[in-house]
């Protein structure tokens, strides 16, 4: 399965996201594979054998979202000067979505740009993080505060990685598939509620369907400034999780779970969301082995982290709810900051 990426709001950009085995890829180029320690363990051998070019390198980084850094990419960047690499050459990303972002930057920065492609190794990156161009790292303020709009020029999202996949990693990228089906398809959403995600008919139609949403979202708002921001759903509340944490308690995923939790709370505060969806929404996160519970320490601290999301515009924070049922979905930037806290107060106070 083919779907389309067609990018019209800038410079005409277009690419395809390939559903399948992964093919066998020829490139009249430098080529260098960025991955990590335990991804090359499992799968670089089944990379390299379907690679043809004049010259394929290895770059590998460590492995955590504490590695997602400024000085990572610069490690990235100063392997390719060895190699001599120049503006024609390629990167391939082979990981997840650390590895995806960082990969993604570091084409964007060299010699003012060149191409890379994506080959996502997890749920999350397959159905979420490797389609449309999102690329960045970490920093002490919080995530993905650096980075740069910068598409790839291919994504191949070959299932066959997932077997190798923990269940924690899997789990993960479940809760991306979830924030997928309750912003945009209540459909979606039920299917999610009556079907074994592990079986691999499962899969398939889990990553077919978030890819397809989620393209059609890119393809009408590359760079978020509009209808893109609504999958952001669970993520401002999510980044903050993250960051106080240190980005090494909880997976992405598991904090966008805790932050769809914490983002519906909020929800029913203001009569956009009934106590029986958040409670099915809760409830389709829990069965997947996702965390929903929270203790916030702090509750001023971590309001005042918000301002430094990507989303604060001005001195208001935007925040991404359901839009009155499961399928549907509005952006906010007008609550009373006091409505918010009482939200959160609720993690406060434990749950």
């Amino acid at each position: 399965m083919v779907v389309p990426i067609a990018l019209t709001s800038s410079a005409p950009v277009t690419y395809d996201i390939t559903i399948d085995t992964l093919p066998g890829l020829t490139f009249d180029r430098k080529v260098a594979i960025v991955t990590n320690p335990t991804v090359s363990a499992l799968h670089l051998n089944y990379v390299l054998e379907r690679i043809e070019a004049p010259q394929v390198e290895v770059i590998e980084v460590p492995d955590g979202e504490e590695y997602k850094s400024l000085e990572t990419v610069v490690s990235i960047l100063n392997r390719l000067f060895e190699a001599q690499f120049d503006r024609k050459s390629l990167l391939i990303a082979l990981g997840g979505g650390v590895i995806g972002d960082m990969t993604g930057f570091a084409a964007s920065l060299y010699q003012r740009g060149i191409g890379f492609v994506q080959i996502p190794t997890t749920l999350l990156s397959q159905v979420d993080a490797s389609v449309g161009g999102k690329t960045g790292v970490n920093n002490a303020w919080g995530k993905n505060l650096i980075g740069a709009f910068y598409q790839p020029e291919a994504v191949y999202i070959d299932p066959h990685f997932l077997d190798t996949l923990p269940d924690r990693e899997f789990a993960a990228g479940v809760a991306e598939v979830v924030k997928m089906a309750v912003m945009f398809d209540g459909d979606f959403f039920r299917f999610l509620q009556t079907h074994d995600l592990h079986t691999s008919e499962a899969i398939t139609e889990m990553i077919r369907r978030s890819v397809t949403l989620k393209a059609n979202v890119v393809n009408q708002d590359e760079k978020e400034a509009g209808i893109r921001a609504v999958l952001n759903y669970g993520h401002t509340f999510g980044h903050v999780i993250e960051n106080e944490t240190g980005y090494t308690t909880y997976l992405h995923g598991e904090a966008v779970a805790i932050g769809m939790v914490m983002a519906n709370e909020l929800a029913q505060r203001l009569e956009l969301l009934s106590v029986k969806e958040a409670a099915a929404i809760r409830d389709l996160l829990e069965i997947n082995g996702l965390p929903t519970t929270y203790r916030i320490a702090d509750v001023e601290a971590f309001y005042e982290h918000f301002f430094l999301d990507k989303k604060s515009n001005r001195g208001a924070i935007t925040f991404v709810l359901p839009g009155g049922r499961i399928g549907t979905h509005v952006m906010r930037n007008d609550l009373d900051p006091r409505i918010v806290k009482e939200a959160l107060g609720v993690f406060g106070a434990g749950l």
